[in-house]
């Protein structure tokens, strides 16, 4: 038992030495002409150019199966749009790091609440996971120079200023005065962060990927995917009136990607419905 706990050990220290040697590239240098392409064509045929070209829709794909080459393309990639729920993942985020730096603890009751908020989007879990980190404190590692998913410089990102309640925002966010916000790049670049072992440790990233992965909700980008077999899926969506978000990780057996979708539109949940399919054929060259 001993020995088989020194070959853990061992592994959670070279792969987060391998981690902290690889020089992940910025997702905002990343950028692919011919993914690009592809994706303003499907745009294009899927009669969503306006809707883009009128700020309705912001959506970045990520073709991260070499992680260490990711190919991102965009539109309105770095706008902010109200995302309702999806941006509980930065509570996540923010509980992680909490427990990693010893000022939380995974007792079974934040387990099960983190779960419920991400899995089942429940608000009332939400709201303690964020009180339990402190609200000032998520903004803070939000946009602290390590994890920068609120950077002024890219007009923003994941904002949480409000507790998922009845109750007023106590922050708003100082560029776009959101009180749930998101950028679909910096949405984007949270998952390539996840992936990569660069938000938290080896052994944390697993834990935060078994609270994203199979997700209980299926609309969206998940149901646009439910006719592909043999798909592990990290996701996070919200909705509120006209507002639409999604966002999901997906590992497709010998690739993977990442999709975020951001609309603000009575259809947007359509939108992303039919738009999931043809984007994964994109990146898996499939039909």
């Amino acid at each position: 038992m001993k020995n088989l706990c020194s070959i853990l050990l061992s592994l959670l220290l070279f792969f987060s030495a391998f981690t902290q040697s690889v020089n992940f590239p910025s997702l905002w240098q990343s950028g692919d002409t011919d993914l690009q392409k592809s994706l303003e064509q499907l745009l294009l045929q899927q009669g969503l150019a306006d809707a883009v070209s009128n700020d309705q829709l912001a959506l970045t794909l990520v073709d991260i199966t070499d992680p260490e080459s990711p190919k991102v393309a965009s539109v309105n990639g770095d706008k902010m749009y109200y995302a309702a729920s999806l941006p509980k993942i930065a509570i996540l985020l923010g509980a992680f790091v909490e427990i990693e730096h010893a000022k939380l603890e995974l007792t079974d009751k934040l387990w099960i609440d983190m779960n419920l908020m991400i899995r089942k989007s429940s608000n009332a879990a939400a709201t303690r996971v964020l009180d339990t980190i402190g609200r000032d404190r998520l903004l803070e590692i939000l946009q602290s120079p390590q994890y920068a998913l609120y950077n002024p410089d890219r007009n923003g990102g994941l904002w949480v200023g409000k507790p998922y309640s009845s109750a007023s925002a106590y922050k708003r966010d100082p560029l776009n005065n959101l009180s749930h916000g998101a950028t679909a790049m910096q949405t984007a670049r949270f998952y390539y962060l996840l992936e990569t072992n660069q938000l938290v440790s080896v052994d944390m990233t697993e834990k935060m990927k078994q609270v994203l992965v199979n997700p209980a909700i299926t609309h969206k980008f998940v149901k646009g995917l439910k006719s592909v077999p043999d798909l592990t899926l990290y996701r996070k969506s919200g909705s509120w009136k006209q507002y639409h978000a999604d966002s999901i990780m997906v590992d497709a057996k010998g690739h993977k990607y990442i999709i975020v979708g951001l609309a603000q539109n009575w259809d947007g949940d359509e939108w992303l419905e039919k738009l999931a399919l043809p984007l994964h054929n994109m990146i898996t060259n499939t039909q």
